[in-house]
């Protein structure tokens, strides 16, 4: 087993450890448990030793626990958890009170358990490089970092410090690394990395003090003082209360971790690290660390990974990308496609208006240069990047053109008819769309089989996630090159098939029309908001409807009903549209964007609901009937539902593009692991229960599709 921690000791006395276990990466596992419990024995067996380097011979320098393990762990097993905890940590402090001192050179990125391995060396050395990330991100799947990480990070920079690291999973690079404390010092090559670490060990080879971790001296004080400074006083009781506003206490792990941080600036070293070891042990049984895990580690990696793209295809790169529509949307995919590098042809009907639309992208630029996260020779480069035109010969030579004008059929015919023969031979025609059915839209082209549909969401520049629509025609080779231009474009694809409002949309639009409904209903509109937000929407689903525009709601849905694609009697939630048609039509409120609010008055101050509302809709009898958990449920069972629809329909071809769509693109809560990994952890049979009491209570429209049955009776969950 040595033989996957390479063991070398040269002749000045100081051995390198090199980490090269079997797979793709070095994690915790079963061979590391060996490997890691062999390395500590033979070092301090070891005479004449001057010091040890840990380095990797993986890209990665170590990628952390097995999460496929911690995934396996059930409620009533935590003990068993807790003690396999205290053993690699009792590793760790061996590690740390070795007589002589131990350097971590780092050549990959250190998340999580990498990171926390280092710590528990006396000096870190990392490489100068952007793929070098360091940081616990263990937050991020419902977890706190267990080997020590929150209780050493904790004494290295103190509470105040420390905490938006351990509560936000903050990743940082290179001299930043250096500079937050995370690390000692950086090299600009890879291949400085062992001459540098080695150099510092025999530098400090005479100074016993370079071998004592700092919470070991005598004397030491955590930075900014333990938990008898008023200041840190002060910290440790305000955190629990502001991440109370924030995560509503529907998130585990970020309590868990502020906890730990406290007891680790009150008790003893060892102490705070078994009481780490405890909270872990809770976490990774809880529902939200299954769920988090499930879809935000091995369903992302799935399909980051490509399996929604088809096979057979050559990786294909866009040199020359043709935007049209120089507003909101544009715009955004401007910016997002000259940031990786790729040429741009903006245009719009004006000149005026295409120049408009570039410079977006400089004020973008100027924000992240008044940040310290640009420069202006980027600047100038990116710019250079974007043509502004109203010339529909400008679009020559593109590999890709996409189409971002208003949601009208006609026109969007029209534009490509006119410019797709602009196109290189082969190249990919893509409408953005939120709603019109791909096949429809592909009418208007020459080559159907070379039309795609690829759904950005806003503001382009900031949400992660594009949803790929395949009409009838849409050829395979056609969905790859959608598919890696997302990708090119560091976003995140989900690929669906063709039907109105395809997932996302028809996902998001069940939601808003049951907080409609509601409210019609004489239920108060702020009770609404507030238990929306109480499940884990970031704003509640009156302020959503507002922002996304209730008169542009209305406007797609008149579009929709006039061409066919939609029947007044077959919609699910017909009483949504009256209290939004009255909203708009009655009282001209279309929405915060239009200036006169919607179902809120916003000023400078902030908002407050229309006061017209209550008195036109306020039913107090309604009020008092509805408890809190149904209008909890109805918010959040309306998309489960409809996501489950999608499924069971093929407009969503797998589980995983259902769960990361939901999370990433409509705001689906991350407790949640997405609408149908919810499921999942409710229990199918409480499941379709829970959708009986509210059908009978609510409407047929809460019945849980036949799906959720034939899964549970095949004894299997969706996967």
């Amino acid at each position: 087993m040595m033989s996957v921690f390479k063991y070398e000791k040269d002749q000045d006395g100081i051995v390198t450890i090199t980490m090269d276990m079997t797979g793709p990466v070095n994690a915790v596992n079963e061979e590391y448990d060996v490997v890691m419990t062999e390395t500590v024995n033979r070092l301090e067996a070891e005479t004449d030793l001057t010091g040890v380097v840990f380095t990797s011979a993986k890209k990665t320098f170590f990628a952390g626990g097995d999460l496929n393990l911690l995934l396996a762990v059930q409620p009533g097993e935590e003990a068993k958890l807790f003690e396999k905890l205290e053993e690699a940590k009792a590793l760790f402090r061996r590690l740390e009170k070795l007589p002589v001192p131990v350097v971590a050179a780092i050549n990959g990125a250190a998340l999580g358990g990498g990171f926390e391995l280092t710590l528990a060396c006396n000096h870190r050395i990392a490489w100068d490089d952007k793929s070098v990330e360091i940081g616990l991100p263990e937050v991020q799947l419902g977890l706190l970092p267990g080997a020590g990480g929150v209780v050493r990070l904790t004494n290295l920079l103190g509470l105040q410090n420390a905490l938006p690291f351990l509560m936000e999973g903050k990743k940082v690079r290179g001299v930043k690394a250096k500079d937050v404390g995370f690390i000692h010092d950086t090299v600009a090559s890879k291949d400085d990395l062992l001459p540098k670490a080695k150099a510092w060990i025999l530098e400090n080879k005479d100074n016993t003090e370079a071998a004592v971790q700092p919470w070991d001296k005598k004397g030491f004080k955590i930075p900014g003082g333990n938990i008898m400074h008023p200041s840190v006083a002060q910290v440790a009781m305000i955190a629990p209360q502001m991440l109370k506003q924030k995560t509503r206490g529907l998130m585990p792990a970020p309590e868990s971790i502020v906890e730990t941080a406290v007891e680790a600036v009150t008790v003893g070293f060892d102490a705070a690290l078994t009481i780490e070891s405890r909270k872990l042990a809770y976490l990774v049984t809880t529902p939200q660390a299954k769920n988090m895990i499930s879809t935000l580690f091995f369903q992302l990696n799935q399909v980051n990974g490509g399996a929604s793209r088809p096979q057979g295809f050559e990786e294909s790169k866009v040199k020359k990308v043709g935007v049209i529509g120089a507003g909101m949307m544009g715009q955004g995919i401007a910016y997002v496609a000259a940031k990786a590098g790729i040429e741009v042809v903006l245009k719009d009907m004006s000149m005026e208006a295409a120049k408009k639309g570039k410079a977006y992208s400089e004020k973008l630029l100027d924000k992240a240069i008044s940040r310290g996260r640009s420069d202006d020779t980027k600047k100038a480069a990116l710019l250079n990047l974007i043509t502004p035109t109203d010339k529909d010969e400008t679009l020559a030579g593109c590999d890709l053109v996409v189409e971002a004008v208003f949601e009208d059929m006609g026109l969007k015919h029209k534009i490509t008819k006119d410019c797709e023969p602009q196109l290189v031979e082969g190249g990919v025609w893509a409408t953005n769309t939120s709603s019109l059915p791909i096949t429809k839209l592909a009418e208007g082209s020459a080559k159907p089989e070379n039309f795609i549909g690829l759904h950005f969401f806003s503001p382009v520049d900031k949400m992660p996630l594009v949803e790929i629509i395949c009409g009838d025609k849409t050829s395979e080779e056609t969905l790859a090159k959608g598919f890696d231009f997302v990708q090119q474009l560091k976003k995140t694809p989900i690929v669906v098939n063709d039907k109105v409002g395809f997932f996302t949309g028809r996902a998001f639009a069940a939601q808003l029309g049951e907080a409609a409904i509601m409210v019609n209903d004489g239920i108060d509109p702020i009770r609404v908001d507030n238990l929306g937000k109480a499940i884990g929407m970031p704003i509640g689903p009156l302020a959503i409807n507002d922002e996304v525009s209730l008169k542009l709601l209305l406007q797609i849905r008149k579009a929709h009903l006039e061409a066919g694609l939609i029947k007044a009697e077959d919609e699910k939630r017909p009483d949504s549209w009256s209290i939004r048609e009255t909203l708009v039509n009655d009282y001209n409120r279309g929405g915060r964007y239009h200036g006169d609010g919607g179902y809120f008055d916003y000023t400078d101050e902030g908002k407050v609901i229309w006061p017209k509302l209550k008195e036109l809709y306020a039913n107090d009898e309604v009020d008092a009937s509805v408890s809190d958990q149904d209008i909890k449920d109805r918010l959040m069972f309306s998309c489960v539902i409809e996501t489950l629809c999608c499924l069971e329909e093929g407009v969503l071809r797998n589980v995983a593009d259902g769960n990361i769509g939901s999370i990433m693109g409509i705001g689906a809560p991350p407790w949640t692991g997405g609408y149908i990994q919810y499921v999942n952890t409710y229990g199918l049979q409480n499941f379709i229960d829970r959708c009986d009491e509210l059908a009978e209570r609510y409407g047929e429209r809460f019945k849980a599709p036949k799906i959720v049955a034939e899964t549970l009776a095949k004894g299997e969950t969706f996967q």
